[in-house]
């Protein structure tokens, strides 16, 4: 997970090297470290390994040195401390040559000595540090050509570390992880990480609930099918740009939401919402883009069934017969039955709740088509069969129980109570969208 150095020396600079290491051990906590065997146990006998992330190769005569450049070839190691013997330098263990030429290929920096060294740490200690939590099999691209051109853009101003999500866990956890990482270091708090969450809205929820109330940054490189989130708050769609929007380090403070434990950062809903959600196959997004959503809408349109709902806002309690309801915290215009106050404002402390009360088919084409033109004029809709509000806090309670849908995810939830958590999530976007 963090950034990786690698450390070496001839044997005649063994004890400079533990020397220097020692002078610097707080600010490389914050750091993975890789070394020949017998400096691994070097570094040992002499740190707190609870405090040290430490991966021990072979011994530099077994091949260890050959290992080293194997990683830094993979792109794996982030700079090469070595202390070098110069008079073994041509023939001696481990091999400078063999490691200096792997650091020219891939690029990476090489320190010699005490004080190169310093500088080297120095100037990696002063970089951005992003943990990029990457989910390859979002969207429809190259999952390889996506990830080598995000790291062409960023990493010559950001020392990108890549996590990859995995089927097995869900990528909350894994931006817990890095949260936990981030903070355990904050004595030598190197001040500038940041979190990049790349993949559609689900991974992209996840990670950035977890981020909430942490202060630190998110970046967004959406790679999903609808990316709401990104478009709710004007982050670019094309690769490119968004890592340019992260690189530019124009950051927004924008509200987050909960829904009883479950934190939600974009909408949340309820009957027709839910249905058109549900109906979305992954088959049938791989196939239709976002048409895959118009179509389950229409089927959805079809199929719906009013239910009783009881609401509480602020103490007052009240009761209606709906087909839909939609709790957003930010939602791009396309989220349409979020729509009803014609915009839903990201940092403003309130959640925007629309409440669709139609009871014909035909009721319900109109309802959508209002709240359509809400969305493109920016102004409330006017008819009596949508209700819409804003509130920091809401209880629903349906009757019969209904299909709920957060940020994409269905659950079966009943009661819900939702509550706006105010400028909770730093997030990079540009300029003009807040």
């Amino acid at each position: 997970m963090p950034s990786t150095l690698a450390i070496l020396a001839h044997p005649s600079q063994t004890d400079a090297v533990l020397d220097w290491l020692s002078k610097h051990q707080g600010v490389l906590t914050h750091f993975q470290i890789m070394a020949p065997a017998e400096m691994a146990q070097g570094i040992e006998n002499g740190w707190d390994m609870t405090r040290v992330e430490l991966t021990a190769l072979s011994t530099s005569s077994q091949g260890g040195d050959i290992e080293l450049a194997a990683h830094i070839l993979a792109g794996e190691v982030t700079g090469v401390i070595f202390f070098t013997d110069p008079e073994a330098i041509a023939t001696g263990f481990p091999s400078f040559t063999l490691v200096l030429r792997a650091c020219q290929l891939q690029g990476i920096p090489v320190a010699l000595n005490d004080v190169s060294a310093t500088l080297l740490l120095r100037g990696i200690a002063e970089s951005q540090i992003a943990y990029l939590i990457f989910n390859p099999v979002a969207g429809q691209g190259n999952p390889n050509t996506d990830l080598a051109l995000i790291k062409e853009v960023l990493e010559p101003q950001i020392l990108v570390n890549v996590i990859m999500t995995k089927p097995e866990l869900d990528p909350a956890d894994q931006a817990r992880e890095i949260i936990e990482h981030i903070h355990s270091k904050n004595e030598h708090d190197m001040g500038r990480s940041l979190i990049i969450a790349s993949g559609g809205d689900g991974t992209v929820s996840a990670v950035a609930g977890a981020t909430i109330g942490t202060g630190i940054p998110l970046g967004v490189i959406p790679r999903g099918t609808a990316n709401a989130f990104s478009v709710g708050l004007g982050i670019p769609t094309n690769l490119r740009a968004a890592c340019e929007t992260i690189l530019a380090g124009n950051t927004h403070v924008v509200d987050a939401a909960r829904c009883n434990d479950i934190p939600m950062i974009l909408l949340a809903g309820l009957g027709f919402e839910a249905g058109m959600v549900d109906g979305a196959t992954r088959q049938l997004k791989n196939e239709l883009g976002n048409l895959a959503y118009v179509l389950s809408g229409v089927r959805q349109l079809a199929a719906a069934e009013p239910f009783t709902a009881t609401l509480e806002i602020e103490g007052e309690v009240s009761t209606v017969t709906t087909n839909a309801i939609t709790i957003a915290n930010v939602a791009p215009p396309t989220s349409v039955l979020a729509q009803g106050m014609g915009e839903v404002i990201p940092d403003d402390g309130l959640l925007e709740v629309t409440i669709s009360t139609s009871t014909t088919r035909l009721q319900g084409i109109n309802a959508l088509a209002s709240l359509m033109a809400a969305a493109a004029w920016g102004n409330p809709t006017q008819r009596d069969d949508i209700t819409c509000l804003r509130t920091n806090r809401i209880k629903v309670t349906t009757d019969p129980p209904q299909k709920l849908v957060i940020d994409g995810e269905i659950l079966e939830v009943n009661p819900m109570e939702f509550e706006c958590l105010p400028r909770a999530l730093t997030v990079f976007a540009p300029l003009k969208t807040l």
